[in-house]
């Protein structure tokens, strides 16, 4: 069994390392050889320059193949592993195209996994092991009403006055401004288009109490299921968003109003458009040379019965950069290493699956996100 890993970006190099070091057998896979060199020449044995036809050429039944490229690469290479015969894995939210194609994976008994980097992947593993808990404590109840947050974020260590820093190209992060979201607020469906129309402050749980601003993102809803929520619970709050330094929104705001100046505009020049700002911000706001970064993850349920809290823990994260470099790269790549080793061990049942459930594969990538972080308690706010 080969592991081929395709894509040396920032974000994959610890957990690429961490199976090149477990002694497994891995091709690395990279647009640009000499920048997979530079990542990984001193421990890896085989480096080849991406194309899907040198991919689809080296596929072998039994094969595990990783995408940590571009989105739009997933789903061809994972039709490329349903044709050889190998699995696939990837840290990328699930698009349509690829839960298309579950009834093949489950047909050839091979194991698409995907959502197992940081967000989405940790927080799906804080929020299967909260619901688990609450079903087994005392205080569940068919009458308690539930509230369920999560807030992800990479923010700057060293605090700048724009309130953010860019490690890559920020032209994706200006992109997500412009998209909708969907969640469940006290009850009712929230659509909100624009983030900054929907900034609320969070008091995170720390050792030392930090307050930061959060924004639902993307479409909560479907994730009701996925942690499965009974159908039956009375749901008040179900939010998934995105966290940011306070005094974000004030630092953001020129960025909003050039944002809602491009309504009217192409696609193309939308793009053109958010992707000279992009340049100029990454210029200004970028991480210098060996500058930390810093990840917080916040996952929360909370349970109450005629207005009394009977059940609330958080799961709260705290990571940031340092010798091993980024808090990012560790975060999103090492859980993706850890599916790997999932799979090859036939952990994973066959089809399309985000990340696991199986309370025994939570309990131990759990220790292991432990050691990748600065702080990670789940907090009892009751106890």
């Amino acid at each position: 069994m080969t592991i081929h890993w395709c894509g040396t970006g920032l974000s994959s190099i610890p957990g690429l390392r961490r199976l090149i070091d477990g002694g497994n057998k891995v091709v690395v896979w990279n647009r640009t050889v000499d920048k997979a060199r530079e990542a990984v020449g001193d421990i890896a044995t085989d480096i080849r320059a991406f194309t899907t036809q040198a991919l689809a050429d080296a596929l072998q039944p039994g094969d595990i193949a990783i995408s940590m490229l571009p989105a739009d690469q997933h789903v061809p290479i994972a039709q490329l592993c349903l044709e050889k015969g190998a699995n696939f894995v990837s840290s990328s939210y699930i698009a349509p195209d690829m839960r298309a194609l579950d009834a093949q994976f489950r047909e050839k008994g091979l194991v698409s996994l995907n959502e197992i980097g940081l967000d989405p992947g940790i927080d799906h593993l804080m929020a299967h092991d909260l619901v688990a808990r609450y079903r087994a404590s005392p205080a569940y109840h068919a009458d308690n009403v539930l509230s369920f947050t999560s807030y992800c974020g990479g923010v700057p260590k060293l605090a700048n006055a724009f309130r953010y820093k860019f490690s890559w190209a920020p032209a994706g992060v200006l992109k997500a401004l412009r998209s909708p979201s969907r969640s469940l607020r006290n009850f009712s469906e929230l659509r909100v288009n624009r983030p900054w129309d929907a900034i609320t402050a969070y008091d995170a749980p720390l050792p030392q109490p930090e307050s930061f601003e959060v924004y639902p993102n993307r479409d909560s809803l479907p994730f009701i299921a996925d942690y499965r929520f009974d159908p039956a619970w009375k749901l008040r709050d179900f939010v998934r968003g995105t966290i940011r330094l306070n005094g974000w929104a004030d630092a953001w705001a020129p960025i909003f109003a050039e944002i809602e100046g491009l309504e009217g505009l192409t696609p193309a020049e939308i793009d053109t458009a958010l992707t000279t700002r992009a340049n100029v911000l990454l210029k200004d706001n970028s991480y210098a040379p060996g500058e930390p970064d810093r990840v917080v993850l916040f996952v929360s349920l909370k349970a109450e019965r005629d207005g009394r809290p009977v059940f609330h823990e958080t799961w709260a994260m705290d990571a940031a950069g340092d010798a091993r470099g980024t808090a990012m790269g560790r975060l999103v790549s090492v859980p993706v290493s850890l599916g790997v080793e999932a799979v090859a061990s036939r952990e994973i049942p066959a089809g399309v699956h985000a990340a696991p459930h199986d309370p025994k594969l939570i309990a131990v990538w759990m220790d292991q996100v432990q050691g990748l972080v600065q702080y990670l308690q789940r907090v009892d706010h009751l106890g």
